[in-house]
């Protein structure tokens, strides 16, 4: 079946895709963490970027 066509728009730039090499290893630098350190974070907040930038100053604050 071919792409609905309907369903235009920009991604979602709420949430960092966990899946996606790319977003973790730009979440990771933006925030002076590893991959690994993102990674993590990500697993245990979620993917909204808003609590994750939250959480990642905490880190890099200490």
């Amino acid at each position: 079946m071919a792409d609905d066509k309907s369903q235009r728009g920009g991604a979602d730039r709420r949430t960092v895709a966990g899946g996606e090499a790319y977003e973790v290893d730009y979440f990771a630098e933006k925030h002076g963490l590893t991959r690994d350190q993102a990674q993590a974070l990500i697993g245990r907040v979620g993917n909204d970027r808003e609590k994750l930038d939250a959480e990642a100053e905490k880190i890099t604050t200490k």
